[in-house]
């Protein structure tokens, strides 16, 4: 039964699908919110505690909308998966440095685990690649 089960589920390419399109469409999100007017200037903030121009904020806008879109198409999907995985790196850096190494009190679960999941699944994909149901195979 277990045999007859993994062959009906083997298909890594829609495997490599789900996991692509999921991580770039719920990150794209996060970018279209930071397209709005003043989207930015929360991070624009963050930036100056770092003693960080302003004007780097608008990488978010690549590595929360350009990539992402990318990533659902298919096409420069193992660059893309880099830039989205360097977004959310800098991202945990920037917002969770105080407790990268805490436990969210209500849940239990690391305190930034929704960051580290998308740059654990971007890096993920990023070796993973696109698999064959993409506008361009790696």
């Amino acid at each position: 039964m277990i045999n007859k089960f993994n062959q009906l589920v083997d298909c890594s390419d829609l495997g490599k699908l789900i996991l692509r399109v999921s991580l770039g469409v719920l990150m794209l999100l996060h970018g279209l919110h930071k397209m709005e007017p003043g989207g930015l200037a929360g991070i624009q903030g963050m930036l100056a505690n770092f003693n960080l121009p302003a004007f780097i904020a608008y990488g978010t806008v690549i590595g929360e909308v350009v990539a992402p879109i990318l990533l659902i198409i298919g096409l420069f999907t193992r660059a893309s998966a880099l830039v989205l995985a360097g977004t959310m790196f800098v991202a945990v850096l920037m917002v969770h440095s105080g407790d990268l190494f805490a436990l969210n009190p209500k849940t239990g679960g690391w305190a930034p685990e929704s960051a580290g999941f998308y740059l654990f699944a971007a890096i993920a994909v990023m070796f993973l690649g696109s698999g064959r149901f993409a506008i361009k195979k790696d």
